[in-house]
């Protein structure tokens, strides 16, 4: 379970982190799950308690050692995102609505045409935003000192 990097990547990613999805192939085929992680450079995805293989790890300072079940990543290929109205699994497709905005709709022989709504989970931040200032970050009182001004001559470059 080394990592390789895929050799054709994906570009435009219609599945997302926190979808409700049904594994097509493999040895979870006809589970549903939901997706824990998306691993971009890989064209895999991580299904939440699916897709389990043993891990054996060996003792080491501050952890046990022994072997451990975890969830192993599956290609991009091999899941499919619910209908929200069927529960069957679909292809995604885009749609603009009246005011604009960009959606995803189910889209395929069993699909109701839907939209699918964006998971909530993508509102929430991977890496909560730093509230504490480092040491090269710029003070406050710096980024709203003015330093030109053109009425004034303030700031201006001597040619």
């Amino acid at each position: 379970m080394g990592w390789k990097a895929a050799e054709k990547i994906i570009r435009h990613w219609k599945i997302l982190r926190g979808d409700n999805v049904m594994i097509i192939r493999g040895k979870d085929k006809g589970e549903s799950g939901i997706i824990k992680r998306v691993i971009r450079s890989q064209n895999r995805v991580i299904v939440e308690g699916k897709n389990l293989v043993k891990k054996h790890i060996k003792q080491g300072e501050g952890h046990e050692g022994g072997i451990f079940s975890i969830e192993a990543p599956l290609h991009v290929s091999n899941v499919q995102v619910l209908d929200p109205v069927t529960g069957k699994p679909c292809k995604i497709g885009y749609r603009r609505l009246e005011d604009g905005t960009k959606v995803r709709v189910s889209r395929g022989q069993e699909a109701s045409g839907s939209v699918i709504p964006r998971p909530e989970i993508l509102k929430e931040r991977r890496k909560p935003r730093p509230t504490m200032l480092g040491p090269k970050d710029t003070p406050m009182e710096h980024v709203l000192e003015r330093t030109y001004d053109a009425k004034a001559g303030i700031g201006m470059p001597d040619l």
